[in-house]
């Protein structure tokens, strides 16, 4: 056990890129690929996940300096700082949960398998963090890292049934057949997704307001295409920002991210469509029982929809302006400003790709997510501290990615009830694992009376 524990922690700490690669080589091989095909779909999915790594560390780069700017311009002041991404993967990795959050993860996806609750094989280890993160704050509510490994296990089971259910709305408006996205970050969001779409279903004349960016560029041409949206919003920016005629630079380094994006998401799934391909084989030969199955990624596949990316550039300086405006948030949105596109990955298709129920959504979930990540502060600062994370002198740090993610917060609200707490969680977990297994049954046995 240990040489299989000090394995998966060993290709785990090669990066998303590298153990992506790996998984997805080793993957085709078992599911009858030539080893040849094999490693040439791992080295292309590695390639693509650096391609959009790297784009979105360009807008990073550049977007984070000009946010501050503009806060620094007009003299606002919230002092939680938002850390980013990858620094609360870091801090929840480097904990005593993150050590043993992969094998966790496995063995309940394999369980959900064995049982028939679950129809997605999780093969994003790496964002298994974001289950760690969600233990390790459980334990410091409780002091009781069984309870955090019971309350990331829990939070395994909700974010793969979100998967299951959200798949078919993927293939449709993402083209990504055969795909789910138990992604701990964009599934958070799905819930929320589905009331507000029913809630806008039901006022007359909203309900009939479609802006979807794709038709927008076929009417008005280059008008409406990626590079000039993303270019002028960058200028915009630059110009809030004062960076005078520098603005121009920024509008055309954000005109390349909706341009490079798409192109990078279209390498990463041509290293993934054949994997697909030969497990939906394998799986209807050895399975022919079970209906549909998913091969799970990140959400990182969905990217390049040109409305994520739209939308993602419109809401930036939106955040900031939500984090000035309302009452009781603390958080200054930065690291994780460039982290957007990952949140409309799954409320988009539950939108049917219509941007101006998006925007809504993630208007309600930027302003949710900003008021989570000042509840949980105290509590991420501390759990970084104790993992030996150099907070570079601010008196709290935070995240809008998983500091500010809706699901994370609610279980380890719950988490503070303690034994009864984590019982809730529990049921939750077995009452949803429950209901999807006989989803998945009822679906299996419609679809084989059909052949």
């Amino acid at each position: 056990m240990s040489i299989i524990l000090s394995a998966v922690s060993f290709v785990s700490g090669l990066g998303s890129a590298v153990m992506m690669a790996i998984v997805v080589a080793v993957l085709g091989i078992a599911f009858g690929q030539k080893p040849g095909v094999a490693i040439r779909g791992g080295l292309t999915v590695g390639v693509g996940l650096i391609g959009i790594t790297t784009v979105f560390g360009l807008l990073g780069a550049n977007l984070g300096p000009a946010t501050q700017a503009m806060v620094e311009n007009y003299g606002f002041a919230l002092e939680i700082i938002d850390v980013g991404w990858p620094a609360s993967s870091a801090i929840a990795m480097a904990t005593s949960i993150g050590a043993l959050v992969i094998p966790l993860g496995l063995a309940v996806n394999i369980v959900m398998l064995l049982t028939n609750s679950t129809q997605t094989v999780n093969v994003d280890i790496w964002n298994y963090w974001h289950y760690a993160f969600t233990g390790a704050l459980v334990t410091g509510v409780t002091g009781n890292a069984a309870y955090g490994f019971i309350a990331a296990a829990a939070n395994i089971v909700i974010v793969m049934v979100i998967g299951d259910l959200t798949a078919p709305a993927v293939a449709k408006y993402n083209g990504l057949e055969g795909i789910s996205i138990p992604h701990g970050f964009s599934a958070a969001f799905v819930p929320l997704a589905w009331v507000t779409d029913k809630i806008i279903d039901s006022i007359p004349g909203l309900k009939d307001v479609d802006i979807n960016f794709e038709k927008i560029q076929s009417k008005f041409g280059v008008l409406g295409e990626p590079i000039l949206i993303g270019t002028v919003i960058g200028v915009v920016i630059g110009l809030f920002a004062g960076y005078g005629t520098a603005s121009l630079a920024l509008g055309i380094t954000l005109g390349a991210v909706l341009v490079l994006t798409p192109k990078m998401a279209a390498m990463l799934m041509e290293g993934l469509l054949p994997l697909s391909d030969s497990a939906s084989t394998f799986i209807s030969t050895k399975f022919s029982k079970r209906g549909k199955m998913y091969i799970g990624l990140d959400s990182a596949v969905g990217v390049g929809n040109p409305t994520t990316i739209a939308l993602s550039l419109i809401l930036v300086p939106l955040t900031l302006i939500l984090a000035l405006i309302l009452p009781g948030n603390r958080v200054l949105p930065f690291g994780d400003l460039a982290t957007l596109p990952y949140m409309f990955v799954l409320i988009l298709p539950i939108c049917k790709n219509n941007g101006f129920r998006a925007f809504i959504v993630g208007l309600v979930s930027l302003a949710s997510g900003l008021y989570i990540a000042t509840d949980l502060a105290e509590l991420h600062t501390m759990m970084a501290v104790e993992a030996g994370f150099d907070t570079s002198g601010a008196a709290l740090i935070s995240s809008i990615c998983d500091g500010g993610n809706p699901l994370t917060w609610f279980v380890t609200t719950v988490s503070k009830m303690n034994t009864a707490g984590i019982g809730i969680l529990v049921v939750i977990a077995v009452v949803i694992a429950f209901l999807n297994r006989q989803r998945i049954v009822k679906e299996a046995k419609a679809m084989h009376e059909a052949e």
